[in-house]
């Protein structure tokens, strides 16, 4: 990845692109010590530990691992929202079960059961949100389809909205648009940042981005 000192300005379609070439050299092992430290970080949270319904993700390869946070969830009696991706790139939801997930859209993993349509997000106490990059200001850089800014816009006012990330994918700037959603609180495997606003983004930063 290039040096942030160099201050390279690059659109979010090449940020992207470095990202993901970076998740995809991560060692086995590295992803292994990510994901459970990221899972207590998570659980550790007040507002998981009062939760009564939280919706999240079933991690795909190159994301931090979400499967033993799902099944810790599902232990404590949280009822567990996971998305399923319409043909519109929109999220509906359906709930967890532990070993009844299948190949959704674009093989991403979803829960087999009933799904309870795009609305039921509202229904989350926490929305655990996946992304590639994040700032201590809230904001979250998406694949770029758009699904998560669209499901964040329904959640209720209170709820949080929390990013899981590998550590060195938080920034100090990154690009950003007006219907970007922001997040709440950034979770790494190091570190648990309560960012400084929730209110959605309405002009764009300079898309110069350097590492925080």
């Amino acid at each position: 990845m290039v040096s942030a000192a160099d201050e390279p300005r690059f659109t979010k379609q090449e940020l992207r692109r470095q990202l993901l070439s970076a998740r995809a050299r991560r060692g086995e092992q590295d992803r292994s010590r990510a994901a459970a430290e990221i899972m207590h970080r998570v659980l550790d949270l007040y507002e998981i530990a009062t939760a009564e319904t939280v919706a999240a993700y079933a991690s795909t390869a190159d994301e931090p691992g979400t499967r033993a946070l799902l099944d810790a969830l599902h232990q404590r009696g949280v009822a567990v929202l996971l998305p399923c991706l319409l043909a519109d790139d929109d999220l509906d939801w359906a709930r967890y079960q532990p070993h009844r997930l299948q190949a959704g859209r674009r093989a991403i993993p979803e829960p087999a059961g009933r799904r309870l349509g795009p609305g039921a997000i509202t229904d989350a106490d926490v929305v655990i949100c996946p992304g590639l990059a994040g700032t201590a200001l809230g904001h979250r850089l998406g694949r770029g389809g758009g699904s998560y800014d669209r499901a964040l816009a329904r959640t209720r006012p209170r709820a949080l909205r929390a990013l899981l990330l590998y550590d060195d994918e938080v920034f100090d700037v990154i690009p950003v648009d007006a219907p970007d959603q922001p997040v709440d609180v950034v979770i790494t495997d190091s570190r648990v940042i309560r960012t400084s606003g929730r209110e959605p983004v309405t002009s764009a930063p300079s898309v110069g981005w350097t590492r925080s």
